[in-house]
């Protein structure tokens, strides 16, 4: 199967995007990545600690990956949350506080620090932060993994502080993703390791539904007995479909987390295809194995006009006043 036409036979406006964001191996592309990128064309790209070297590095870095794909518009994206979730680190950029420290002061703070967290990645080239969390903490039961990730245990704290971060971002030039969609706050599990159940996450339900106009989403990798009790919330239709897109109200382009953590069974292209089928716009794939990434590439498909113009909706926010 050929994905696409290589980009050097294009001419004019971009194609319609492959429904998938991508990582890479390493701090420069090889050959063959830059090879199965143009064919790719995925929506855009994701960094992790493995890419990321210095300033200049990471420059270049972004530069090659929209060259691989013939569009300097490509997004590129991070996790960059503050605090422990945070990919650039001393002693090249500063430390930030994490959301519960945040939240612990006025939102304005909170505001300012994104600020400045958005001017650091637009800097070097990355235009998407996936953050804020807006999962609710629930004392005694949220696992470490969200932890300090966290704004708070009160719906109404989160909600105002998620907001205040993502408006930091916008003030710099850089998208938000607001996760993990329909919450992790009462998993009791670590989905990069296997699947957490919970019955329900209405507090978080309750802060997400505050922050439904925000452009751009990223799925749990949690089953919630409520909602279906067979599959987690990025490959169910029920969960994206009544939970999602119904109860919280959020029409933004939604991404799923990363395809290759353990939370999820199966080959990688039958998870992105699932995936996709049930709802999500975008098939996140982090970890920049090219077997990997090929598979999903097959399964994945260019973007629905639906998830263009989720997309397009989302470029608007960004610019907007």
């Amino acid at each position: 199967m050929s994905i696409a036409s290589s980009s050097a036979e294009r001419t004019g406006p971009r194609r319609t995007p492959l429904a998938a964001v991508f990582g890479c191996a390493g701090p420069a592309l090889t050959a063959s990545e830059r090879d199965f990128f143009r064919d790719a064309d995925p929506l855009g790209f994701i960094l992790f600690d493995r890419n990321l070297t210095d300033p200049t590095g990471i420059r270049r870095l972004t530069a090659e990956l929209r060259d691989a794909v013939g569009d300097g518009d490509t997004p590129v994206l991070i996790d960059q949350e503050g605090g422990r979730v945070a990919r650039l680190a001393p002693p090249h950029w500063p430390a930030f506080p994490s959301a519960a420290r945040l939240a612990r002061g006025p939102v304005g703070k909170t505001r300012k620090t994104a600020h400045a967290i958005g001017d650091m990645l637009a800097g070097l080239g990355i235009d998407v932060n996936c953050a804020p969390v807006a999962d609710v903490h629930a004392p005694g039961v949220t696992h470490e993994v969200i932890g300090e990730r966290a704004f708070s245990s009160d719906p109404a704290v989160v909600a105002a502080h998620a907001r205040a971060y993502a408006e930091g971002l916008r003030d710099a030039g850089v998208l938000p993703v607001l996760k993990h969609l329909p919450g992790h706050g009462r998993a009791r599990g670590d989905s990069h390791e296997t699947l957490p159940e919970t019955d329900a996450d209405e507090p978080s339900v309750a802060a997400f539904s505050a922050l439904a106009d925000l452009p751009v989403g990223m799925t749990a990798h949690v089953l919630y007995r409520d909602w279906d009790a067979a599959l987690p919330a990025t490959l169910s239709p029920a969960v994206i479909a009544d939970i999602v897109r119904g109860r919280i109200g959020f029409d933004g382009l939604l991404l799923t987390d990363d395809l290759s953590m353990r939370a999820l069974d199966g080959p990688l292209g039958q998870r992105a295809r699932r995936a996709l089928d049930a709802g999500c716009d975008i098939a996140l794939h982090c970890n920049g194995d090219g077997a990997e990434m090929t598979a999903v590439a097959r399964a994945a498909g260019t973007m629905t006009a639906a998830a263009m113009q989720r997309w397009r909706r989302a470029r608007d926010w960004l610019a907007a006043p």
